[in-house]
């Protein structure tokens, strides 16, 4: 019996937190910590009920979200990792910043959420 490429996460990793920030003419910001579960199938991302940031304006906040959750599947499914990505991600903090968080930042910070919980699991860093 063989069995295929190994599944990704094989267990619940919790509270992958990250800081990305970069200070020049261009600034980034943004902090978020995350859940990766094991799912039956696929790629899927939560915000986690009652989340609050306090940031203004307050509607860019879902394209922030929608960055990270980018960033995080696109990082997954890097076929040099070699796993079948099966995952649910929870988001369950963040934080913006009026000078440097947009979609970039955050889509930055999903890439190395990815890299850290992949790294959790004995997948080599890319």
């Amino acid at each position: 019996m063989t069995s295929g490429p190994p599944r990704f996460p094989p267990y619940p990793i919790r509270d992958v937190c990250v800081l990305h920030k970069k200070q020049n003419c261009a600034p980034h910001f943004a902090e978020i910590a995350v859940d990766f579960e094991p799912a039956a199938e696929g790629f899927t991302f939560e915000v986690a009920q009652g989340l609050t940031v306090e940031y203004e304006p307050a509607e860019d906040l879902p394209r922030f979200f929608a960055a990270a959750a980018a960033g995080i599947e696109e990082h997954l499914s890097l076929p040099e990792h070699g796993v079948v990505i099966a995952t649910r991600v929870v988001l369950r903090r963040a934080r913006a910043d009026r000078f440097g968080s947009h979609e970039l930042a955050f889509k930055i910070a999903g890439c190395l959420a990815a890299r850290k919980a992949l790294e959790c699991t004995g997948v080599p860093r890319l």
